[in-house]
């Protein structure tokens, strides 16, 4: 590994590549993309790689034992926990895709990826993200289901159920990010190859497009409305029914338990929306790559981080579960 005192070449250089078609016959000039990352202020690249190497790795630990935990224990293969899985499962896979790749730009003198491996980042970025959208809803119409309508519950959250929830979750993804893609693969990329973001985004990519692009501007408004509105519209009014019977329970401390729990998704739920509405829905003249980037750090790391803590914390079935899995470990050894 480098030395953290490496000098790093500025990053607000625009290094041109030789126009040249890419065999693909795709029309565009560039073959590779130059990324910013996060700063361009070299003395911030080593204490920014250790803070984020301890979140990457906190994240995908945390995940990865919350889906070992649920695969392992038949008491937590409920709805609850079945979604909880693919939310972790999404999560895990979620940060890599570009986590890992910062990682390695921080203590990399130049931030090179290749326009092939730009456009697969930018399609899993797009899947990833509007599935988690769905997996939140789904969470959110589960829990309105268990608290206001109790005695349904079992039939209106059957196994057929859940499994069509998550297949229509995984089916937006894909659609949408089919339709993020394939508007980019349209366009000519010429001379500027400088992406000022730290992974291939789609609002600081189009930046570089040497033709127009009004379509893709489009498309991203639809697309991001729908994945955006719809989500949100259904897991608030889904928590303002359970607030709301939550109010009138009779037992405090069942109240208050309910309430405390409700209360942390909530706020897990609008952190994740509230910064991709910031990116995505606003005039690209209102706000600037550098406060893109401060907000997509939310959705894309910090979020993914707080999940394993927010659904399992203050979980007496995830805490019972873990205790009975190194139970078994220790009676094993």
């Amino acid at each position: 590994m480098r030395e953290c005192t490496l000098e790093r070449s500025p990053v607000n250089v625009i290094y041109v590549i030789p126009q040249k078609r890419m065999s693909s016959g795709n029309g565009s000039f560039v073959t590779e993309f130059i990324l910013v990352g996060i700063t361009e202020h070299p003395h911030l690249q080593c204490p920014l790689f250790l803070l984020f190497l301890a979140m990457y790795i906190f994240t995908l630990l945390g995940n990865l034992g919350l889906i070992t935990l649920i695969f392992l224990n038949s008491h937590l293969h409920t709805p609850m926990y079945f979604f909880l899985f693919n939310l972790s499962f999404n999560s895990f896979v979620y940060s890599s895709v570009f986590t890992s790749k910062m990682l390695i730009n921080f203590i990399s003198e130049k931030n090179v990826i290749s326009y092939q491996e730009c456009m697969a980042q930018l399609f899993f970025f797009c899947f990833f993200v509007i599935s988690e959208c769905y997996v939140l809803t789904s969470m959110a119409y589960d829990h309105y289901v268990a608290i206001c309508n109790p005695l349904l519950y079992n039939i209106a959250m059957s196994a057929k159920v859940c499994a069509n929830l998550m297949f229509g979750s995984y089916l937006m993804a894909f659609s949408g990010a089919m339709a993020h893609t394939g508007c980019m693969l349209r366009l000519t990329f010429c001379d500027a190859n400088t992406i000022n973001h730290y992974f291939c985004d789609i609002l600081p990519v189009l930046q570089l497009s040497c033709t127009s692009t009004y379509v893709n501007e489009l498309v991203v408004f639809i697309v991001v409305g729908i994945n955006i509105f719809m989500p949100s519209l259904t897991i608030f009014s889904s928590y303002g029914f359970i607030l709301c019977s939550i109010l009138h329970m009779n037992s405090t401390e069942v109240r208050y338990k309910a309430f405390s729990t409700c209360s942390s998704h909530i706020m897990a739920v609008s952190l994740f929306f509230e910064s991709y509405s910031f990116m995505y829905l606003q005039p690209s003249s209102a706000t600037s790559m550098n406060e893109g980037k401060i907000s997509s750090v939310f959705y894309t790391i910090v979020v993914p981080m707080m999940n394993p803590l927010i659904y399992s914390l203050r979980n007496k079935d995830v805490k019972l579960a873990l205790r009975k899995t190194l139970h078994r470990k220790n009676f094993l050894l």
